[in-house]
């Protein structure tokens, strides 16, 4: 029972402090119809959502399953299957052939930061940055991260000039964190 109690004033204290509560703390969000849950990691998690098969099925062709399940943290901006549904005809099916591994791990390697950025950390930056910020992706290039209206939301622009919205944030991972996109970013 005293143990239950420390456990419970711990994480109180951390959240009166303005820190966020450990992520086994954390409730699990819903993503594709799937509870993603906090203890799990960034795979495990994504097996699961309905609305990220293609990312999934692209993940194993790019061979990087190993990668997304080791400690990181990551900090993974996850386009849907749609946002891949809205690339020119044939490019996911083009992009998924072996010969084409290399392309494809730049690209979805272009998707992940090193370390654990939640929204509100993006929004800070943003702000501090006078409306945008720039994150240095795993790919080597870098995503511009801006504040949508009156501060609020997480838009990401590529360096084609691309532009996503995160529509589903802070889906916290035993290695990392998943910001859900709307668009397929490009390097």
């Amino acid at each position: 029972m005293l143990k239950n109690k420390l456990g419970v004033l711990t994480i109180a204290s951390a959240l009166l402090a303005g820190f966020a509560p450990p992520a086994f703390a954390q409730a699990a969000k819903m993503v594709g119809g799937a509870a993603m849950y906090p203890n799990r990691n960034i795979v495990q998690n994504a097996v699961n959502s309905k609305d990220h098969t293609t990312l999934v099925a692209a993940v194993k062709a790019a061979g990087l399953v190993d990668t997304l399940q080791s400690a990181g943290p990551f900090t993974v901006f996850a386009p849907t299957n749609r946002a891949f549904g809205a690339l020119p005809a044939g490019t996911v099916e083009t992009l998924v052939k072996p010969e084409n591994k290399a392309t494809l791990t730049k690209i979805l390697t272009y998707h992940v930061v090193s370390g654990r950025y939640t929204a509100q950390d993006l929004e800070a930056m943003a702000k501090k940055g006078g409306g945008s910020a720039s994150l240095k992706t795993v790919e080597g290039d870098s995503l511009t991260i801006q504040n949508g209206r009156n501060g609020k939301g997480v838009f990401v622009t590529d360096d084609k000039g691309g532009t996503a919205r995160v529509t589903i944030s802070n889906v916290m991972q035993s290695n990392g964190v998943i910001h859900v996109i709307d668009k397929v970013m490009m390097p």
